[in-house]
């Protein structure tokens, strides 16, 4: 038997990311969890954010961000991120992150970070208590140790962070690859 319930937000677990923007000399960075792919081509990711958040602001005026994914080594971090207020705190200082120039926007990325997708915002919709940046996918930026001989991504390898009804978690074991279930043995 099921209850019914209120609509809610319980499609998890959802990426945890730190979400970057301003510039190098002066970065900030934020976590969120309600971010994805959106569009494959051409390549679009989104983030949805309250207005009253300081990274709104930095984002609308410069018009980029920076997807950050996070792993088990940041997870102090992406929980400080998501609950200190860049208005008056330096986050990548508290945190101990380094920001570093993207190769195609002018918003930081987070070099202790596997993972730097950047983005360059086409449209904001605003939505209700969020509105969603949608952005264009310029870069994407992956630490040289996650890639094989043959130069393919193994993502595995970073122990990256999911997020799932207000914990964190680490992901777990592989159990399948996309079409296994019709592949020929």
């Amino acid at each position: 038997m099921k209850q019914t319930w209120k609509p809610g937000t319980l499609l998890y677990p959802l990426p945890a990311v730190l979400v970057s923007c301003g510039t190098v000399e002066k970065p900030n960075a934020m976590t969120a969890a309600w971010t994805g792919t959106i569009c494959s081509d051409p390549v679009m990711a989104y983030v949805s954010i309250r207005p009253e958040r300081h990274s709104y602001g930095l984002i609308e005026k410069s018009g980029e961000f920076v997807l950050n994914l996070t792993t088990e080594k940041l997870a102090r971090a992406t929980d400080l991120c998501g609950v200190k207020s860049g208005r008056d705190t330096d986050k990548f200082r508290l945190c101990r992150l380094t920001p570093e120039n993207a190769a195609e926007i002018s918003a930081p990325l987070i070099k202790e970070s596997p993972v730097n997708i950047e983005c360059k915002v086409e449209k904001i919709v605003p939505l209700g208590s969020h509105s969603m940046f949608i952005g264009r996918v310029l870069a994407v930026d992956v630490e040289e140790s996650l890639l094989d001989s043959k130069g393919r991504l193994q993502l595995e390898k970073a122990n990256l962070l999911a997020y799932s009804h207000g914990e964190y978690f680490a992901l777990g074991r592989k159990i399948g690859t996309f079409g296994w279930t019709v592949r020929k043995k």
